[in-house]
């Protein structure tokens, strides 16, 4: 990784942590988020997955209008940093720790890879 590529990612992981701490206030089932890009097509291939505690939370949150409150929270995060995303639905996914679970034996580093 580049030192510009590390600087970008230190500022992006910042940025984002400030994204997790409010949705842990506002959303309920809410527990993390995490990103994973790569720097040689940055931004194109920036991923961030929020997870939730269960399944039912997570049904719960799709079908409110929080999902696009937490999305425009994170789009308008990375425009006051200065990285242009033109569709950040695209970008943003969802996941429960229970599917990682049941899928994954509660391996997120192979679940997200």
């Amino acid at each position: 990784m580049r030192k510009t590529d590390k600087k970008m990612d230190n500022e992006l992981r910042t940025a984002l942590t400030n994204v997790c701490e409010t949705a842990l206030t506002d959303i309920d089932g809410f527990q993390w988020l995490t990103h994973t890009v790569n720097y040689s097509s940055f931004p194109q291939s920036l991923k961030i997955t929020c997870v939730f505690d269960t399944n039912a939370q997570l049904a719960a949150f799709s079908e409110s209008n929080e999902q696009d409150k937490l999305v425009s929270l994170i789009q308008s995060t990375l425009n006051n940093l200065g990285i242009p995303v033109k569709n950040m639905a695209r970008h943003v996914f969802f996941d429960s720790e229970e599917s990682c679970m049941n899928v994954h034996d509660g391996n997120w580093a192979k679940r997200l890879a």
